[in-house]
């Protein structure tokens, strides 16, 4: 029954984050704003909302090691996986010009949660601090991306009030989904003697991810790189400045040793490499994707 409760869970996830991305991706067409905007705030932070609703009810449900685990691993899986998988389907060319602020912010947001978990705590004073990044993102992105003349591809058929109610549908299953995907995690974990911080940083990380990995995979089949990336990149950076700011501020989160002292070397060694590849190759081509997927192995078998 908890293997049950815990495929229903992703199920369920995979299928709101679906209804989420399709609504506020229309929303935002609607306000005239461009692909690489979309990508990295409407549908990097809409995929995100898994892993929000996850770490939440992780942080309220005394489980610190999954609410923390899940946005670490979230982070290494967006890159290494989702992104090795999409450059191996089609390449994905974004000149790092494009990406440089938001690659920068990115950047700025790992080396902040690397610095914050040292003291084996993220507070409510840490929280407000991820917050105000997120902010500061939001307003350089929002500003920079205004303006941008509506893709006639894309143009709506359907009822105005469609993509709203999309998005709130999403929403609430989201809700759900994240609380089955909680209750049956923590109860294999128990089960099999595995530590919550590995729950979180595997299993629970990598269903959050799904509406990440089929929004980007979706978006490299149709030649959309901007999507592709700037999904995985605003994914990322939500992820510490929103996730975890949100989280901390509803309660302190306690950190084990270990996230800051294993997991975020390879936060850190994957958002590093991914702005180097992007700027000295302008995006990222197939055997990037390759030496991603090889890496991404290599994480798994490094902490099971």
């Amino acid at each position: 029954m908890t293997y049950l409760m815990f495929c229903i869970g992703l199920v369920i996830l995979v299928v709101g984050g679906e209804f989420l991305v399709r609504g506020a991706s229309s929303i935002a067409r609607a306000f005239h704003l461009s692909p690489l905007l979309i990508g990295l705030t409407i549908v990097g932070f809409g995929t995100s909302a898994p892993e929000l609703i996850v770490s939440v009810q992780a942080a309220l449900a005394d489980q610190p090691g999954i609410a923390i685990g899940n946005v670490i691993g979230s982070n290494i899986g967006n890159i290494l996986l989702i992104l090795g998988i999409s450059a191996m389907i089609a390449p994905l060319i974004i000149p790092g010009r494009k990406l440089w602020r938001d690659l920068g912010f990115m950047l700025l947001a790992t080396a902040t949660i690397w610095v914050m978990l040292l003291d084996g705590q993220v507070t409510r004073v840490d929280g407000m601090i991820l917050l105000a990044g997120l902010i500061a993102f939001l307003v350089v992105a929002f500003v920079a991306g205004q303006g941008h003349p509506p893709e006639e591809d894309h143009a709506s058929s359907g009822p105005k009030w469609m993509p709203w109610v999309m998005t709130g549908a999403g929403l609430v299953a989201l809700v759900i989904g994240a609380r089955f995907l909680v209750d049956s995690a923590t109860i294999i974990a128990r089960e099999f003697g595995i530590s919550e911080a590995v729950i979180g940083l595997t299993i629970v990380a990598i269903g959050t991810s799904l509406p990440e990995l089929a929004t980007s995979v979706i978006a490299a089949f149709r030649k959309h790189t901007e999507i592709a990336v700037g999904n995985i990149v605003g994914s990322n950076i939500f992820n510490i400045f929103g996730i975890l700011g949100v989280t901390a501020l509803i309660a302190p989160i306690p950190a084990e040793a270990r996230f800051a002292a294993i997991d975020m070397w390879w936060v850190a060694a994957s958002s590093v490499g991914l702005a180097v590849v992007a700027f000295v190759l302008g995006g990222l081509p197939r055997i990037a994707g390759a030496l991603l997927l090889v890496a991404y192995g290599a994480y798994l078998w490094f902490i099971g």
